[in-house]
């Protein structure tokens, strides 16, 4: 059986949530309020941030369960910018 994942997408990008991966050490809540809403359905606001923020903040997950699509999974940033 493959792992739960939930997938959330801006039109730039995609982030990829895998709970069971999840520590909830809180480090998203913390820098993104207005996105991460575990008390809402759908619990991630992807459109309440810019792509650069979503990129900033999935980076610093210290678990590694939210990720971004990879460029050649998704292709690349609009504004040509790297996700790494």
């Amino acid at each position: 059986m493959e792992p739960i994942h939930k997938e959330y997408s801006n039109g730039e990008i995609t982030i990829v949530w895998q709970p069971a991966l999840c520590t909830h050490a809180c480090v998203c809540l913390r820098m993104l309020p207005n996105v991460y809403r575990p008390k809402e359905r759908p619990w991630i606001r992807i459109e309440n941030a810019t792509t650069e923020e979503l990129i900033h903040q999935v980076h610093n997950c210290p678990s590694g369960a939210l990720r971004i699509k990879s460029e050649m999974e998704a292709g690349p940033l609009p504004n040509g910018k790297s996700i790494l």
